[in-house]
């Protein structure tokens, strides 16, 4: 369910050498500030991707933010459907559901709540922190936000670790 106008928000300057560092840490077992290292299989190479993700968990349910916008892990999790959440030895195959448009301000608005200090600056243009809901709301559909449930187990795997 792409709904997105193109919004993405490249990493540059340091931000490559942070994200490395960020998933470092998470598949080493470090908790830092909840990062977990997710793996999707490329859409078009085939190789896993690995980049730092922070798993929400709100209302019940858990969820991706992808504030960035349309990134390689979005474009290729919504091709294969599932992918990996790891932190330290333990990893979980999980299903990703992308979130219709209209429902994703309330998990934006939390997501920010939560790491706004660290992803803030990737919002939209038009968008910051300190937005109404209302404004988040009008280009909800500029952020991808997937539902995270268990997807079938793999050999090897174990539970989640959240």
């Amino acid at each position: 369910m792409s709904t997105t106008a193109g919004h993405y928000k490249a990493p540059h300057g340091a931000d490559a050498v942070v994200n490395r560092m960020i998933r470092w840490l998470a598949d080493r077992g470090v908790n830092l500030a909840g990062a977990q290292t997710l793996t999707v299989v490329g859409r078009r190479s085939g190789s896993p991707q690995r980049v730092p993700v922070n798993v929400l968990r709100f209302d019940g349910g858990e969820y991706l933010v992808a504030v960035r916008g349309e990134t390689q892990w979005v474009r290729n999790a919504r091709a294969a459907g599932t992918v990996e959440l790891r932190r330290g030895r333990r990893r979980v195959d999980v299903a990703l559901t992308e979130v219709d448009p209209t429902l994703r301000t309330p998990i934006i608005r939390e997501y920010l709540r939560r790491w706004g200090w660290e992803v803030g600056r990737f919002l939209p243009e038009g968008l910051d922190l300190k937005s109404s809901d209302t404004e988040l709301a009008a280009r909800a559909g500029l952020i991808p936000v997937f539902a995270v449930t268990p997807a079938h187990r793999s050999p090897g795997r174990t539970t989640p670790a959240h």
